[in-house]
């Protein structure tokens, strides 16, 4: 084979993988990629899997929350010093010891504090002795008891706090939903996290939003949008719709239907509630000319399925909107 032929044939192989790249349909491209929004406290951290999302997704890449650099290594500090206190103590007493030591050494040397070595001094010394290791023994009684009570407390603490659920939640959750409305009462401090529980009312609303959400989007409705999202959500939608009418692009999606849906995880912060959902649902997502409305990407006839995660933060006026949506 000359080497002009081998050529010929390189690039008609080259044509040939091209053209089937271009010839194999996308379904998914009309779709929105990556993952957006905020999980609150939980935003870098991957969701539990579920039935309906059984790999793992990766925690969200486009976020406004700030990383919790110094979060990650407050575990791992608090234990540290708690494993340092009973240390401290024992220094405190060997202090303690030590200084009573040497002064009835100091004492002796300068034929005081232990007695002078004869007669009745011999006598003074030994009481003093006697007095000394008693006075010894007690404070290393004192010493030793107060880390054990404490690292007993401790246990005890964690027991109460344990989970039923193998770790996953660091409170039991409460026997009864929440109610729709955010309940001051239930505020966490600062930095805590509790379990919650979803009722069907909030499901409900899930199913809702899901429907309620596709539909404002195609309909690049930005007013219905904000009441049904966060800002940073609708921020983003409005980043994307806009890209869109620049390319005079339009996204089309429509027959949106809730196949599957279960609760990954549900939790209160300080400011609100959040619920991240595994929904896997199917829709007609089309990619639209703006002026001819002839169909670039997607299929008209055939519904796509896809499996999201979504999240949905409700504060205090009780409302849920959406916070963050992730590939699954």
């Amino acid at each position: 084979m000359t080497p002009l032929k081998s050529g010929k044939l390189g690039a008609i192989v080259a044509a040939f993988a091209l053209t089937a790249m271009v010839a194999v349909p996308d379904d998914a491209e009309a779709r929105r990629k990556g993952s957006i929004g905020s999980r609150g406290a939980r935003t870098y951290n991957a969701p539990p899997t579920t039935a309906v999302a059984p790999r793992t997704t990766a925690p969200v890449q486009r976020s406004m929350t700030e990383k919790p650099a110094a979060s990650a290594t407050r575990g791992q500090t608090q234990t540290q010093a708690g494993r340092t206190a009973p240390a401290r103590s024992g220094g405190m007493a060997k202090g303690l010891i030590g200084g009573l030591l040497a002064g009835g050494l100091i004492g002796a040397l300068l034929g005081g504090g232990l007695g002078s070595l004869g007669g009745a001094g011999m006598l003074t010394a030994l009481i003093q002795v006697a007095l000394i290791g008693g006075l010894i023994w007690l404070l290393l009684r004192m010493f030793r008891r107060k880390p054990a009570l404490a690292t007993a407390h401790a246990g005890a603490h964690h027991r109460e706090m344990a989970s039923p659920f193998g770790g996953f939640a660091p409170r039991p959750a409460p026997q009864q939903p929440f109610s729709r409305a955010f309940s001051p009462a239930a505020v966490p401090v600062a930095g805590e996290e509790i379990e919650i529980e979803i009722g069907n009312a909030d499901r409900q609303d899930f199913e809702r939003l899901l429907s309620e959400v596709q539909n404002a989007y195609a309909n690049e409705d930005f007013s219905r949008l904000r009441e049904l999202t966060t800002p940073e959500v609708m921020s983003y939608f409005a980043e994307e719709l806009s890209q869109n009418a620049t390319a005079g692009r339009r996204n089309s999606v429509s027959g949106t239907t809730l196949i599957d849906a279960e609760v990954a995880e549900a939790w209160r912060e300080e400011s609100a509630d959040y619920a991240t959902i595994a929904m896997r649902y199917e829709s007609i997502d089309l990619m639209l000319d703006r002026n001819s409305g002839a169909v670039l990407e997607g299929d008209p006839e055939q519904p796509s399925r896809t499996v999201e995660l979504w999240t949905f933060r409700r504060a205090f006026d009780g409302h849920w909107r959406l916070s963050a949506i992730q590939e699954a």
